[in-house]
């Protein structure tokens, strides 16, 4: 009862809860088993954005399970390097794939070439991201937060879902928001911003929350196909994104920013651990599922949530599954 309290009071505090304070506090609390007892062997993971910050530590401490690790990276010879990385730790050999997770086309390219080589996908992670100082458009016309993190990833949850429902035992379908999303509610008619009112962080904290909208949603339609999807936030993480994207936020909070394998522990976790089968569209921070509103005015509607399903399905030329 003491560890809920305290764990509530953390979470309440969104400082205590996001920093390595949270983390450390309730690691040692729920005296958590350690990433290297789980064992992954014989399954297949793809991780989106894998070469870089959280999703190559997650690869790291996914390879080092035993899993056989695909990343996904938007630049061949970066991926490269990150795949020469994963293999200089041992056991399965890593692989890579390249593409741009904001073009349609690349999506369903890429969609294709994984149903080709992967006998099996138990793991599929939605890491990739995009914070821009200036408003971008992608290939199809969209806005490039929006398209990166919203569009694409539903794209490719929709072309993998023959593998996933193929794989033996329960699939996972992991997708990677952020703390930002806490500051936005869901309205589908602002998610791609015009140039004139464009802020890179809205955009983000937007894209963030559909993401965790879709994780429900998801959820609630593989829930009888043995497929779990969540979402989860990895706290306030010291990574290359928030060098470049927050800067002044990174040195305000430097010492007690987590580093970038403590934000991508309850990756892991889910990835790995029995516990994140058993129950689907949940949205998780330490291993644990925590609320998805901090603010009254935050959240989604059912007609919103309706409303970005319709919109993803439109834009990205899908059926519901």
């Amino acid at each position: 009862m003491l560890r809920r309290v305290v764990d509530a009071v953390l979470e309440t505090s969104v400082v205590g809860s996001f920093t390595k304070v949270g983390y450390e506090a309730r690691r040692r609390m729920y005296d958590w088993p350690d990433l290297a007892s789980f064992d992954m062997s014989g399954k297949t993971v793809v991780i989106t954005g894998g070469n870089s910050g959280l999703g190559l530590v997650t690869a790291k401490a996914l390879v080092r399970t035993g899993a056989s690790v695909r990343i996904v990276a938007r630049n061949a010879e970066r991926g490269a390097a990150a795949v020469e990385e994963l293999d200089a730790i041992g056991g399965a050999p890593a692989g890579l794939y390249v593409a741009d997770l904001s073009s349609l086309g690349d999506v369903r390219r890429l969609a294709s070439e994984i149903r080709e080589r992967e006998p099996r996908l138990d793991v599929l992670v939605h890491n990739a991201g995009a914070l821009l100082a200036e408003r971008k458009e992608s290939a199809d016309g969209h806005e490039m937060t929006f398209a990166t993190m919203v569009l694409g990833p539903f794209l490719l949850t929709s072309e993998l879902l023959p593998l996933l429902r193929a794989t033996p035992g329960c699939a996972r379908v992991l997708w990677i928001a952020s703390g930002g999303m806490y500051t936005q509610s869901l309205d589908v008619d602002a998610l791609e911003m015009d140039a004139d009112d464009y802020s890179g962080t809205t955009a983000y904290a937007r894209a963030k929350r559909a993401q965790v909208v879709l994780a429900e949603e998801w959820g609630k339609r593989l829930r009888d196909d043995r497929i779990a999807v969540h979402a989860m936030h990895p706290g306030w993480a010291d990574t290359p994104g928030l060098e470049t994207g927050l800067p002044g936020f990174r040195t305000l909070l430097g010492p007690i920013l987590r580093s970038p394998e403590e934000g991508a522990d309850t990756i892991v976790w889910l990835a790995a651990a029995e516990e994140p089968g058993r129950v689907t569209g949940k949205f998780w921070l330490d291993r644990a599922p925590r609320s998805t509103t901090k603010l009254v005015s935050s959240g989604a509607s059912p007609e919103e949530r309706d409303a970005l399903w319709a919109l993803c399905e439109r834009s990205a030329g899908t059926t519901s599954p």
